[in-house]
């Protein structure tokens, strides 16, 4: 028995990772008593030293001392503010109107604000919340499938999750030991390639079934002609500045990414003082739920810190990078199986313990098969935001579904009776944006440019054809002995 233990520890110690998270334990917590308990087995058996846990404290200040995860709370709280300032109310709104005259165009309005509420927010639940309040009525008012509906507000909502200021970006840069202004880079094209798939399926949505996506009727218009510009103008462009501000100073170099955060709550503010929204009750509201998603993010972390360290020790490392590398087919094989377990787990876990347990593990397994990890990085990024939109677990579908009507109601523009939105509705529109995702993915791996063409690369330098030239006047002689030595 001893034996067994010491020589299936790695494989041990994982497989009761993943049944304390199946049967619901906190993740954190999880982490830490699993890589705590194995820690004292495998000192009880002589396979780990005790002086291990004495790196523990080092590595916890580590996690305090780290500039980059400063950028979470700076992001978290500068989408909160704009969330509740009311700044997406508006965007809907006005864009709304300006597409309103096509067919399907409040669910190409719902896609292009969440593409531009997920480069100002970075906050699924922010985005997700903020147009299921304000969308959804409207698109059942006036006719739209409720599948269509439901699905294009979840899946728009879920572009924060890939296109920058992404926060499972700064996670997975952090765990990757890459800059995470080069994986906003790199995750900045796919992000809005994403953007036109949605908005790809919405037209085929209206030339096959125009009846699920009607144009808005000429009376629920309200702005035309330059009433319309104008207004559209005021809206879009305090935001676009605000984008500027935040990426744009960290794509050309001026900023670091903790910097641009700083920069971009800063600048939530002050649109939130423009618009006479700002006051103690918002700060309050705002900075309480940063606070508990930034202490959320740290504890994991540490717990991931404790897990990883004993891991190591009992050469999981080892293991993982044996198991990853046998499988049939090389790169190729290992970017399959690494993204159906992705996948897979992402009925189960979210987008923070999938990048806290699994991509350290992943990470240097990719390294040594000669996979970019800025690319690497991006498509599990990709993938992982299929973890909102899985049925029947998916976050994205309960966010809408706390804001979706669960019963018949009296629409208060029409003073007619709407029918509910059922849970089934919800999840079957989610599919096809499922579906959109996977092939995301499947375009990430088949045209690596689309990360990797957003990246400066550096001139690549070949040291083995470096040459040190030393002047003779300066070194060549005296004391070292040189043809001018005396």
């Amino acid at each position: 028995m001893t034996q067994f233990l010491i020589a299936n520890m790695a494989p041990l110690m994982f497989a009761a990772l993943v049944f304390f998270l199946l049967i619901g334990y906190p993740v954190a917590f999880a982490l830490a008593a699993n890589g705590i308990v194995f820690g004292l087995v495998g000192i009880e058996l002589g396979l780990l030293n005790a002086s291990l846990f004495q790196a523990l404290p080092e590595r916890i200040f580590g996690i305090m001392r780290n500039d980059t995860l400063l950028a979470i709370p700076f992001f978290t709280f500068m989408g909160l503010i704009l969330e509740r300032s009311g700044m997406a109310e508006d965007l809907l709104d006005t864009i709304g109107q300006l597409f309103g005259p096509i067919r399907g165009g409040l669910a190409y309005a719902v896609i292009f604000v969440g593409a531009l509420l997920a480069a100002t927010t970075g906050v699924v639940a922010a985005s997700v919340i903020s147009m299921g309040l304000i969308s959804l009525p409207i698109m059942l008012r006036y006719g739209y499938d409720r599948r269509v509906a439901s699905g294009v507000i979840a899946a728009s909502g879920t572009l924060a999750q890939i296109i920058p200021p992404s926060l499972v970006l700064i996670i997975m840069a952090d765990q990757l030991g890459r800059s995470v202004g080069d994986m906003y880079a790199g995750a900045f094209i796919p992000g809005f390639v994403l953007t036109g798939l949605y908005a790809g399926f919405i037209f085929l949505v209206t030339m096959i079934r125009p009846s699920f996506a009607p144009a808005l009727p000429p009376e629920a218009r309200s702005l035309r002609g330059m009433g319309l510009l104008l207004r559209t103008v005021t809206c879009l462009v305090p935001p676009l500045i605000l984008i500027f501000l935040v990426l744009g100073t960290i794509f050309i170099g001026v900023a670091t990414p903790t910097e641009g955060g700083a920069m971009g709550a800063a600048g939530a503010m002050i649109l939130a003082l423009m618009k006479r929204k700002l006051d103690w009750n918002l700060m309050r509201q705002a900075m309480d739920t940063t606070a508990k998603l930034s202490c959320f993010v740290v504890f994991i972390l540490v717990g991931s810190t404790v897990f990883g360290l004993v891991f190591r020790g009992v050469n999981g490392d080892l293991w993982v990078e044996h198991l990853m590398s046998s499988l049939p087919g090389g790169k190729l094989g290992f970017l399959i199986v690494t993204n159906v377990l992705m996948f897979v787990l992402a009925f189960f876990l979210d987008f923070f313990e999938l990048a806290f347990i699994l991509v350290p593990l992943l990470g240097p397994v990719a390294e040594k098969m000669g996979i970019d990890l800025i690319w690497f990085g991006v498509l599990l990024g990709v993938n992982m935001q299929t973890s909102f939109m899985h049925p029947p677990f998916g976050f994205a579908l309960f966010y809408l579904r706390s804001v979706a009507p669960k019963t018949d109601y009296i629409d208060k523009i029409t003073n007619k009776l709407t029918p509910k939105i059922t849970t089934g509705q919800i999840y079957w529109g989610a599919v096809p944006f499922v579906i959109i995702q996977i092939i995301m993915v499947g375009l990430v791996i088949a045209f690596p440019d689309l990360v990797t063409g957003g990246i400066d690369k550096a001139a690549a330098v070949d040291t083995s054809k470096i040459q040190i030239e030393v002047p003779q006047g300066e070194f060549g002689g005296g004391m070292y002995g040189g043809p001018d030595s005396k």
